[in-house]
């Protein structure tokens, strides 16, 4: 049997990431199919997608005129908005904000691409 878990995501390391820096938890539980990552982005986020991880950003802060890119199509957001991103579609936040992002499977790195 598997026990809970409670983690303090402001604690983690950060990594540097396409969009600023992330801090993943749940990637050490095998019984957890995905990880959860607290990500400030930074302006300088970068045009990136996913071959293999679906991803679900909750915007929990942003600028008044944040927005996030998909597939080339500019999408207002604002504060408790939630955006499904599936693999295959090229995505970048524009303008600071802070997300919490759900990836499925497990984040790995070497599914992060570039055009």
């Amino acid at each position: 049997m598997t026990s809970p878990a409670v983690v303090d995501l402001t604690t983690l390391p950060g990594i540097a990431c396409p969009c600023g820096t992330a801090r993943r938890g749940f990637g050490d539980r095998d019984d957890f199919p995905g990880t959860v990552h607290l990500t400030p982005i930074e302006r300088s986020a970068r045009t990136h997608y996913h071959v293999e991880h679906t991803e679900v950003y909750v915007i929990l802060e942003c600028e008044a005129d944040a927005a996030i890119e998909l597939n080339g199509q500019i999408h207002a957001v604002r504060p408790k908005m939630s955006v499904l991103i599936p693999p295959g579609t090229r995505h970048r936040a524009i303008g600071e904000m802070e997300v919490l992002i759900l990836s499925l499977p497990k984040f790995d790195s070497a599914d992060e691409h570039f055009d």
